[in-house]
């Protein structure tokens, strides 16, 4: 009798088991930090333990980009040391002046690094990539090399549909680079859906403990593009530290549990508070009402992640006098920790953000829902109160 084909391991074991021990020698379980920065050559001149250099060969980083490339069925994945690092490097890889739509509502550091991307010879045209029609009204035949999409979008959580994008890409001989940062592996595959290339900030769900610093890319398929990022990335310093990789590793062992957590506990939130007076809107891909919520069923498997936007009626005054009264909810920049997080986002833009002055956003951690609900309600309400609205939290007579 024919034994039964076993189908390979699920994410959620992957990650708990971080690809098991990598130290054959101890048989440890927790494997250590590898932090030589170099590798002794063999009297021939060779290198039989296969290393030779830290800023490639690193077996603490190497273990790290093993675990990625399997969670995002990618043929390779390469570690920074940040996820601008990893970002920038695909732009920086490019190999004629290209043609690069992206998408209009992104992480605002590489949105500004992308605005003056024309020293490096290229053109950014930025689109709201979930309306297809304008995408296929910013291609330039000939010219169009890379799509460059964000989903869930920060910090109004768009969403991109990564199938129709990648059909609209690889028809033009373009590739598709989708930063899934806020989606995570444990709720969405680009590459399986037909991205060329994933980027995370894995300074953010990925490490989940706001104490690492740290950036991935995953490849679909090894090529000339990817090649020249590895390059690139050793020849400007832009490796991942051995510690930080040991550190990221122990903190991936726990994403799954955390990622569908924090989903739960978002769309409970949401939920709770749509409809809230004191509030305009609540930007949150798990609601009926968002519009790329058909979508976001179809694409974000398990769960519609943990970041949430709240827009304050009364405007800027009113969105950060919010957020000067809550007690658990943490005013800090960044995103994906256990932590719950607040942060007015236009302030910390500056001036040209696109982002509305009366949004909050706001990173769901492991807390208790009531708790972090009921914190948002009486911040909500203290604001109200001292600006000298009405009971419910609406300026009297709007």
């Amino acid at each position: 009798m024919d034994h039964e084909t076993r189908s390979p391991v699920k994410t959620r074991t992957l990650l708990a088991q971080g690809l098991g021990p990598a130290e054959s020698a101890t048989k440890a379980l927790v494997s250590p930090i590898h932090m030589s920065t170099t590798y002794l050559r063999d009297a021939d001149n060779g290198y039989s333990g296969g290393r030779i250099y830290g800023a490639t060969d690193n077996p603490s980083v190497q273990q790290a980009e093993a675990l990625f490339a399997a969670l995002e069925g990618a043929q390779d994945a390469l570690m920074f040391g940040s996820g601008m690092a990893a970002a920038s490097a695909v732009f920086q890889a490019l190999e004629r002046p290209t043609h690069i739509i992206a998408s209009r509502g992104m992480f605002y550091g590489l949105r500004a690094w992308l605005a003056d991307i024309s020293v490096f010879g290229h053109c950014v045209t930025f689109v709201e990539t979930s309306d297809l029609d304008a995408i296929r009204r910013a291609m330039r035949p000939g010219e169009t090399g890379l799509f460059w999409v964000e989903t869930p979008s920060n910090p109004l959580w768009t969403i991109t549909d990564i199938p129709a994008v990648a059909e609209i890409a690889h028809s033009a001989g373009a590739l598709l680079c989708v930063d899934a940062t806020v989606s995570t592996p444990v709720l969405t595959r680009p590459i399986a859906v037909g991205a060329d290339i994933v980027v995370h900030s894995a300074t953010k769900y990925l490490n989940g403990h706001s104490d690492v610093m740290a950036g991935v890319l995953a490849v679909a398929e090894r090529n000339g593009l990817w090649d020249r990022i590895r390059r690139g990335r050793a020849q400007i310093g832009a490796t991942l530290g051995p510690f930080e990789a040991w550190l990221l590793m122990r903190g991936v062992r726990t994403l799954h549990v955390r990622v569908k957590a924090q989903s739960e506990t978002a769309l409970m939130l949401a939920n709770r508070l749509a409809g809230h007076p004191a509030l305009s809107a609540v930007l949150y891909p798990g609601l009926r009402s968002h519009p790329g919520h058909a979508v976001a069923v179809r694409q974000m498997i398990g769960g519609f992640g943990g970041m949430m936007s709240i827009r304050v009626k009364g405007g800027e005054a009113a969105a950060v006098a919010t957020a000067a009264q809550v007690q658990l909810w943490k005013r800090a920049t960044s995103l994906g920790g256990v932590e719950s997080l607040i942060e007015h986002r236009a302030s910390i833009e500056g001036t040209g953000t696109p982002c509305p002055a009366d949004l909050l956003r706001l990173s769901v951690g492991l807390e208790d829902i009531d708790d972090l609900f009921f914190d948002l309600v009486q911040a909500l309400g203290s604001a109200a109160a001292a600006a000298g609205h009405g009971k419910d939290g609406i300026r009297g007579g709007v």
